[in-house]
């Protein structure tokens, strides 16, 4: 029984100062300060590289030429002669307009240039019957004379006017006659037979027909400032349409503008693109690629060593283990690699991956 006890004491007195035990180590381990292990930052030197990138941009085709033709007076159509697709030649009478009131007032100009012609006839006449009687002394008076040449002349500007006015009303009278300035297609008509017609009626709200050029076509794009100095005049570019799948077109730089758009920032250049076949159509959107030729010249980057705040694009510059923020723009990019222009020497090191919480003056551990 003694035994027991004794036993049973023991226990209990192990398992006390197991408890007091575990007490002070926890204690002793909140006493001591845990050291914070901050990791590594990758960083990387700054070297030039080659970059061979191509350019994606959206272009629209127009037709090489094209105009709206209205109506200069005017009047009602009397006849039409081409229509919506229909191939037509310089010069090809397009429509025949008429104006009843064209008829009288040629009519009326045509009179008055005879009755001018038979005045001056007259005049003339007789100033020329009183000169051969003045070479007989005595028998006209210098008077009389000088008042047949006023007549004469008088009546010969008169006639000359009425010229004039005659063939102004001929000429205003063509313009009844509506023709091709260049060969071409007709892609709009907005008139019918009987239509009325005219600079100033309701006519003019929508032009007669429109012609354009289709066999050579006009490819306007906009390139941004950056990559104004890659493209010059001659150079070859491909470009595809949504219409036409799986082929590839090529067009030459023809006129480029020389200034960059205000708003946009950017320069439009024009290509001429061969369209014998009509394959192209004006008002298409191209998609054109235009290569950008590699230089060494330029510091080439990964795009996750770029950070892009709202504040602008920076790269973080490690200098004797501090970060600086150093501003940078970019230029020709590819999936991974990306050209960065700022101030920055070769052998820089940079911050593989920065973060916006890396401030100037941040320590740096590499």
């Amino acid at each position: 029984m003694r035994t027991r006890i004794f036993t049973a004491g023991l226990a209990i007195t192990s398992l006390v100062l197991s408890i007091i035990g575990q007490g002070c180590g926890n204690a002793e381990n909140k006493a001591k300060p845990v050291k914070e292990i901050r990791p590594a930052i990758a960083t990387f030197k700054l070297e030039t590289g080659k970059l061979s990138t191509a350019l994606q941009l959206p272009g629209e085709l127009s037709a090489y030429q094209q105009v709206d033709l209205y109506a200069k007076i005017s009047s009602f159509v009397k006849s039409l002669n081409a229509d919506i697709g229909s191939q037509v030649s310089k010069g090809q009478l397009l429509m025949t307009l008429e104006a009843p009131e064209m008829t009288s007032q040629l009519a009326a100009a045509k009179s008055k240039l005879k009755s001018q012609e038979a005045m001056y006839t007259a005049s003339k006449a007789n100033y020329e019957r009183l000169f051969e009687t003045s070479k007989t002394p005595g028998t006209i008076s210098k008077n009389d004379l000088d008042q047949a040449i006023a007549r004469r002349n008088s009546d010969e500007a008169q006639l000359e006017a009425s010229k004039a006015a005659y063939q102004e009303v001929g000429s205003i009278r063509n313009y009844l006659e509506i023709r091709a300035p260049f060969n071409g297609v007709i892609t709009g008509r907005n008139v019918n037979l009987g239509a009325y017609v005219g600079p100033t009626g309701k006519g003019s709200e929508l032009p007669l027909f429109t012609l354009q050029d289709q066999k050579k076509l006009r490819l306007a794009i906009s390139i941004p400032e950056v990559y104004t100095g890659y493209l010059k005049d001659g150079h070859d570019i491909s470009f595809t349409v949504r219409s036409v799948p799986g082929q590839t077109f090529t067009a030459k730089v023809k006129r480029l503008s020389g200034a960059l758009d205000l708003r946009l920032r950017s320069e439009r250049v024009e290509m001429d693109v061969p369209n014998k076949d009509k394959k192209l159509l004006p008002g298409m959107i191209a998609e054109v690629n235009i290569p950008l030729p590699a230089t060494a010249s330029t510091f080439v980057v990964s795009k996750n060593a770029i950070l892009d705040t709202s504040e602008g694009i920076y790269v973080i510059k490690v200098v004797e283990g501090k970060a600086l923020r150093v501003p940078v723009k970019k230029g020709r990019e590819t999936d991974d690699k990306v050209e960065i222009f700022g101030q920055l020497n070769a052998g820089d090191e940079l911050v593989a991956q920065p973060t916006e919480d890396m401030k100037d003056g941040s320590t740096i551990k590499s």
